[in-house]
């Protein structure tokens, strides 16, 4: 079972629908007991990142999440998902992120902010992620430190991370349960490593 993590906001739905398609039992939860027994974890993201933190550890979720990361369990985060894993972001500067990863994220300085659309990732690295177009809801984006962890980046006034995997851990700023078949089939790839 995959549990969808729910905090109040985000794109659960969208996400469930995905998984739907493909088969798959998921579950939108907000119990930590759910967390800890789920075979895999989403963390969906949209709002602000003080916003998802906040609720995260008022629902005492963090916790679960980061131990059943610690413990090797596959975790795929989207959107603010993947801002999630850092230590802090420049949209709520006071806030702590779940600091499994050096490094924070920043607000695009050029171009249309948000960027709002269609754009190309560019695989770095061998395995689920393929060269292609993804959709895009996006005012910040991350800047690791170990850029060993970078899957794939997009050029958008320069080039930023579009996505991170290390180990049991997948994050990505674009939604793939909005990029049509192309992140349906990133999607089948994520469940079957």
């Amino acid at each position: 079972m995959i549990a969808i993590i729910d905090y109040g906001a985000g794109n659960l739905r969208s996400v469930k629908n995905a998984l739907d398609c493909l088969q798959v039992d998921s579950r939108i939860t907000n119990k930590a007991t759910d967390i800890l027994k789920a075979d895999r974890l989403i963390l969906p993201g949209d709002g602000s990142f003080g916003f998802m933190m906040d609720s995260l550890r008022k629902n005492k979720l963090e916790a679960p999440i980061k131990k059943s990361i610690q413990n090797g369990k596959p975790f795929l985060g989207i959107c603010l998902g993947l801002q999630a894993l850092f230590e802090e972001s420049e949209e709520n500067s006071n806030v702590k992120g779940f600091c499994i990863f050096k490094g924070k994220v920043v607000r695009f300085r050029k171009g249309k902010v948000p960027q709002i659309g269609w754009n190309n990732i560019i695989s770095k690295k061998k395995g689920i992620f393929r060269d292609g177009y993804v959709y895009f809801v996006n005012s910040y984006y991350v800047v690791p430190e170990d850029r060993s962890i970078v899957a794939t980046t997009t050029d958008y006034y320069g080039n930023f991370v579009s996505s991170i995997k290390q180990d049991n851990i997948t994050a990505m700023q674009f939604h793939p349960e909005k990029s049509g078949d192309f992140g349906i089939e990133l999607l089948r790839r994520w469940l079957k490593c």
